[in-house]
């Protein structure tokens, strides 16, 4: 009778874990080919932008960069040469030095000529003391904000206060914005005027020839742990976003690139701090405030403004990172429980939030026992042979076509990132990404989960190099 019950048990375990990843593969695969129909879609509707001349209009919004810095030395200078540079006639950077340990707030003062200035700052948010504010007249659009150490979110908020524009984009910085970013995530928010949040396109940076904060010569990073994270981004920045966001339901906006309109941000709080997961945790009070004042309103992601940003080039840096991205996501969807399959946030509550909690929070968990006890079942006969070939075909095979579609989707944003070569040996990639780098990534995000209450508020040393 127990080895009965035992043999019901773990067999019904067992097609559980079989369908989980049978689905979970065919929906990434479903929103690939989606992909592939909206990117072109929305490239052929910008086609006729005369970007060139829009960026010297007076009339386009104005929009304040936010750049938020703790122990940045090595990238500061060459982010903040990126954005000055900006094909856009109406913006202002505003770098916040969070209470760094290194040298980054001298560097900045001494690359930049900056002086400090008494300046008024009306505090509609909260923060930390800020300690100084720097600016050089001869460079009016740059200004730096000294404060204590108080997290990314205290940052971005001392930022809020000092921003002199209706419109703030948020930037990591370690990262580089191409010339016309600014243009074409302002076109969002000037097409639509319901849209209150956008995302744009994230691209690695590692490898690229870069010069006064430009890239001089896209190229594929050198080492094998960033290659796999150029794949990653095509499929979960460019695919996956592109998704949600054609039925307003999407949930993340990355904090490396995004731009909000400011009064709305401002009518939430502002960012949320004793949080990893600020950036996710901000569009979802952007969603829930709107639909509580039955405003209309659009969050949006962009495939064609393009942030370029550095990835881990080691398992251990990679490691605190997909651990800190894991116990974000913990963290915010249990602060927003209340929307899970509740039918009054539509899309939403009831099929993006239920994604993110099953296929995102629990998929860890399953999967990884999946490759453990699916072949176990099978040797002890618990399950048959089929069952077996088809869990390892929706796991890897899925993944493989997904990847290899994301590739097609990127060709489609006409961006000519990827030459020939370099989309062949990618394609080769997608094979040992999804046999080898996507289960050690599921380890790292199973870690998360069990380190939840230790690391919360921890974001971990993330080790950053000069550009170039």
């Amino acid at each position: 009778m127990i080895t009965f019950i035992l043999y019901q048990v773990i067999g019904a375990f067992s097609l559980f874990i079989l369908w989980y990843v049978v689905v979970m593969g065919a929906i990434s695969v479903l929103q690939m080919i989606m992909a592939l129909f909206i990117t072109p879609a929305h490239i052929k509707q910008t086609r006729h932008f005369e970007y060139r001349l829009m960026g010297t209009s007076r009339n386009m919004i104005p929009i304040s960069i936010l750049v938020p810095a703790c122990n940045e030395e090595a990238t500061i200078v060459e982010s903040i040469k990126s954005m000055l540079n900006m094909n856009y006639s109406n913006f202002e950077v505003v770098v916040i030095n969070d209470g760094s340990a290194d040298s980054t707030l001298q560097t900045v003062i001494d690359s930049f000529g900056l002086h400090r200035i008494t300046y008024p700052v009306r505090e509609r948010i909260a923060t930390k003391k800020v300690r100084g504010i720097y600016y050089n007249p001869d460079l009016p659009r740059l200004r730096l904000i000294d404060k204590e150490n108080g997290g990314k979110s205290d940052a971005l908020n001392a930022g809020i206060n000092l921003s002199r524009c209706p419109y703030v984009v948020s930037l990591d910085a370690d990262s580089l914005l191409e010339a016309d970013a600014l243009l074409r995530i302002a076109m969002a928010f000037m097409q639509n005027k319901h849209t209150v949040a956008v995302g744009g396109m994230i691209r690695v940076a590692n490898g690229c020839s870069i010069k006064s904060g430009k890239i001089r010569k896209a190229a594929l990073p050198k080492k094998a742990w960033a290659l796999f994270q150029t794949i990653e981004y095509f499929r979960s920045f460019l695919v996956g976003r592109i998704c949600w966001s054609s039925f307003n339901s999407l949930l993340i906006i990355s904090g490396a690139f995004g731009a909000f309109q400011k009064e709305a941000v401002v009518q939430v709080g502002g960012y949320t701090t004793g949080t990893v997961g600020e950036d996710m945790d901000l569009v979802i009070k952007l969603h829930r405030y709107m639909r509580s004042k039955k405003y209309k309103y659009k969050v949006s992601f962009m495939p064609d403004p393009v942030c370029w940003t550095q990835v881990p080039e080691s398992p251990g840096i990679l490691y605190r990172q997909r651990r800190r991205w894991q116990i974000g996501l913990i963290d915010v969807l249990t602060r927003n429980r209340e929307m899970f399959l509740n039918s009054r946030y539509g899309v939403l509550g009831m099929l993006s939030m239920p994604y993110q909690f099953v296929f995102e929070l629990v998929s860890p968990v399953v999967e990884l026992l999946g490759y453990v006890l699916i072949p176990l079942a099978w040797y002890f006969g618990f399950v048959n042979l089929g069952a077996l070939v088809l869990f390892f075909t929706a796991s890897i095979a899925f993944g493989v076509i997904s990847s290899a579609g994301s590739l097609l989707a990127e060709d489609f944003t006409g961006a000519n990132y990827i030459r020939p070569r370099d989309a062949l040996l990618l394609g080769l990639l997608t094979i040992p990404e999804n046999l080898f780098y996507r289960q050690l990534t599921v380890l790292f995000r199973l870690l998360g989960l069990f380190s939840y209450r230790k690391y919360r508020y921890s974001w971990g040393a993330m080790k950053h190099k000069k550009f170039g």
